[in-house]
């Protein structure tokens, strides 16, 4: 397995290309991501979606146009594909599969899970393939997504962060936004965030 990955557009929204010998994942095509996509994919079969804020999803319809492949998003956000509720004028797509909160795939040969860790956005996900988390917008380096977004929630942030604690073993870390990180290094810091937005 091989992980490309590029800053797209204003946010520097992480866009990343998991490529197996069977073809290759689209995760979060953010801003301005077609052409690079385009340029590195062999045999693209599926974008995944971490969650549906617009500076992730923001290519979902031209690609899907492009490439003729099915779009995958957590359920609590599919409405946000094609409502655009942040009003940025996101071209609107709509998901092929509404993934259920845990799901498990296989797709490209690869073991797909999105694990369920709302606040954010409701429907805010890890996609963890193998050893490898794809954390969206939930967990960075030395940080964690905004709660206080529409449709972002304080109490389910704090609920995911305690989930997340509970968790045994490591996993390598691509954020959704700066650079990479590892699970263990990360999970040091939640119980200041727990405190953080417990007391906000």
């Amino acid at each position: 397995m091989e992980i490309l990955a590029r800053p797209m557009g204003p946010y520097q929204t992480n866009c990343y290309l998991v490529e197996s010998d069977e073809g290759t994942l689209v995760i979060d095509p953010g801003m301005g991501a077609t052409g690079w996509v385009l340029e590195n994919t062999r045999n693209p079969v599926a974008i995944l979606n971490t969650h549906g804020h617009f500076d992730h999803v923001w290519s979902n319809a031209e690609l899907k146009e492009r490439l003729g492949v099915p779009i995958y998003c957590p359920e609590g956000d599919t409405f946000m594909l094609h409502s655009d509720p942040l009003g940025q004028g996101m071209p609107p797509s709509r998901a092929d599969v509404a993934v259920e909160p845990e799901s498990t795939f296989t797709i490209a040969g690869l073991p797909v899970r999105f694990r369920h860790f709302p606040g954010h956005t409701p429907g805010c996900s890890v996609i963890e393939i193998g050893e490898h988390w794809f954390s969206g917008d939930f967990l960075f380096r030395d940080s964690i997504g905004r709660w206080d977004f529409p449709y972002s929630s304080a109490e389910a942030m704090l609920s995911s962060l305690r989930k997340l604690v509970t968790i045994d073993g490591d996993y390598r870390l691509h954020p959704g936004h700066g650079v990479e990180s590892t699970l263990s290094r990360e999970r040091r810091m939640i119980p200041y965030w727990i405190r953080t937005v417990s007391q906000s």
